[in-house]
């Protein structure tokens, strides 16, 4: 059975994650998570109705009322659970091939699950799965009602717009890709709404087109169409727009360390960022914290996953932070990662600046070479970075004070990601190389 990973369950439609799968799962939510009320909203994927049909079957079931928001961005959904402080659901893979699905649940406010619930509810899931549903069931009026709420995402973007508090975001040329997604219902609309004049790319999802070579993963597209149209700006969204990458008019990738530290000096700089700290993982780029340090930010650092990122801005009652991948948070403004808000956050700092994004971006840090890969394993197996310890510390010295190494498991895929930071490009591709190739003799 599948287990919960950083990011709720994922796998392989209708093969790992499988209708039987996502009944017991809506069952096991209600369950664990109570109220009488959720949400059910996905992303572009054929498997998305099919899923979302057996999750809301089985959350129907246990007497829950489902709103089916249909295809929706995931922050539109923890924005919905916020609103009606009851929980809800997404199935979407996020940025993996459109082949995988996955289901993410949202407490009662928006808000990630805690590893407590969690383990309540792979308890439950796995009782279910192997002795089926146990006790009295509700009947006749008792049981769930299944309500679709149509296409209608105007008070999502109107708590996006609302965060510019009345500005606007005239006299910028944009494109934006939607990786055929999530992000096609509603970020074009409000960008264009904003003043933006906005081109778009692929916002025509056929249900296997999710992700293809396009959205945040593949931004090269976009990066060359923005230099060819003379473009100020190109936006690209994940599957489920809860990441955004941007690209400055030269064509060259604005990643989300680039935009949380322009962010974080922009709100440093206006004496609105609390604590004067940001809060990123560890894979964050040396760069990005040499650029804080200069401009007397703290760095807050936490394990790789934004429920982590979460946990931190809340516990220390911070306000921004977030991942390389373009996982930003805007913990005041938000409950999750929103890739769309933060797009109209970092586009808000260069129209009040009046700087283009490469030079702002340049001025708030300097990345330095990152190379990264990932994997494949025949299983996860968090252990082998253990065993793997002497080599990493070996290469990690070897490229002293100004490198860095890191190894580590996916959370949600049976990959191992090795990361080298260095001097120079060369040095970086020569760490992860060594380590690469001692991870393939571990996995085989």
């Amino acid at each position: 059975m599948l287990r919960f990973g950083t990011d709720g369950v994922r796998g392989m439609a209708n093969a790992e994650l499988t209708p039987e799968l996502a009944l017991a799962l809506g069952r096991a939510a209600a369950r664990v998570l109570g109220g009488d009320h959720f949400a059910v909203g996905r992303d572009t994927r054929r498997s998305g109705p099919l899923l979302e049909a057996a999750l809301s079957a089985g959350l129907a079931s246990e007497g829950a009322d489902v709103t089916l928001l249909g295809v929706a961005p995931t922050p539109e959904v923890a924005w919905w659970s916020a609103q009606q402080d009851a929980p809800a659901a997404m199935v979407s893979a996020s940025h993996n091939p459109f082949p995988d699905n996955g289901i993410k649940l949202f407490a009662a406010g928006g808000r990630k699950l805690s590893d407590e619930v969690e383990a309540r509810l792979e308890a439950e899931l796995s009782h279910l799965m192997s002795e089926g549903p146990t006790g009295s069931a509700p009947t006749g009026a008792d049981v769930g009602r299944i309500i679709p709420a149509g296409d209608d995402h105007a008070g999502y973007a109107a708590a996006v717009v609302a965060t510019l508090e009345g500005r606007r975001l005239d006299g910028l040329r944009a494109v934006v890709d939607c990786a055929n997604g999530s992000a096609s219902v509603v970020a074009p609309g409000v960008l264009a709404g904003l003043g933006l004049d906005v081109e778009v790319l692929c916002d025509q999802p056929d249900g296997v087109n999710i992700n293809a070579g396009c959205g945040s993963t593949h931004p090269e597209t976009l990066a060359r169409t923005v230099v060819e149209r003379g473009a100020d700006v190109g936006v690209a969204f994940d599957g489920d727009a809860d990441r955004v990458m941007l690209v400055d008019a030269t064509g060259e990738i604005v990643d989300g360390d680039q935009i949380i530290a322009v962010c974080a000096r922009d709100r440093h700089d206006r004496g609105v960022l609390p604590g004067d700290s940001v809060v990123v993982t560890v894979m964050t780029n040396l760069g990005f914290r040499l650029g804080m340090e200069k401009a007397g930010i703290t760095v807050v650092e936490t394990a790789v996953g934004d429920r982590y990122v979460l946990e931190a801005l809340e516990s220390q009652g911070l306000a921004l932070g977030g991942e390389q991948s373009g996982h930003v948070i805007f913990r005041d403004l938000c409950t999750t990662g929103d890739g769309l808000l933060t797009a109209v956050q970092a586009l808000d700092v260069v129209v009040r600046a009046g700087r283009p994004l490469a030079e702002l971006a340049a001025a708030a840090m300097t990345r330095l070479p990152q190379v990264l890969r990932s994997v494949r394993v025949a299983r996860r197996d968090p252990a082998i970075v253990d065993r793997l310890a002497p080599l990493i510390a070996e290469v990690e010295a070897r490229l002293g004070p100004e490198g860095r190494v890191l190894v580590r498991p996916s959370g949600t895929e049976p990959l191992i990601r090795v990361m080298a930071e260095a001097p120079s490009e060369a040095e970086a591709e020569a760490a992860v190389s060594e380590l690469v190739a001692a991870v393939d003799g571990d996995g085989r």
